[in-house]
């Protein structure tokens, strides 16, 4: 089992456009609120296993906060609350239905490698990350 306090995300380790998502987050995550793990990754699949989730469909980014399991755009705008205020804005995307936000979540997903590519590998966190990722 993987135990922290803080809310975690899972993402495509080997998707050029996941990696740059996650390196956004870092950036913007000035309380360090956030851990990580990609979903190819031994903690990642854990965690899926433990919310019963598939652990061979990369599709979606996970965010696991206070035990429940977000996918996709409801995952996306929560972890955007959590940023610092100015990014608070993205929530008017809300007023869009979700079948509507996650049509278009998943248009890009379905072409991120083509348009961004991808990795032979998970990224490698660096130093200073690596006290934010799960292993």
């Amino acid at each position: 089992m993987v135990h922290t306090n803080n809310p975690i995300i899972l993402f495509d380790g080997v998707c050029n456009f996941c990696n740059s998502a996650i390196n956004f987050v870092l950036k913007q995550d000035k309380k360090g609120i956030f851990r990580f793990a990609p979903l190819q990754s031994e903690a990642g699949q854990k965690l899926l296993q433990e919310h019963n989730l598939s652990t061979k469909e990369f599709d979606s980014f996970v965010l696991i906060d206070n035990g429940k399991v977000y996918k996709k755009s409801a995952a996306s705008l929560r972890v955007m609350n959590r940023l610092p205020w100015y990014w608070k804005e993205a929530q008017i995307l809300r007023i869009i239905p979700t079948v509507f936000r996650d049509a278009i979540y998943d248009f890009i997903a379905s072409n991120r490698y083509k348009w961004f590519g991808k990795k032979d590998q998970c990224m490698i966190p660096t130093r200073e990350m690596r006290s934010k990722f799960l292993v």
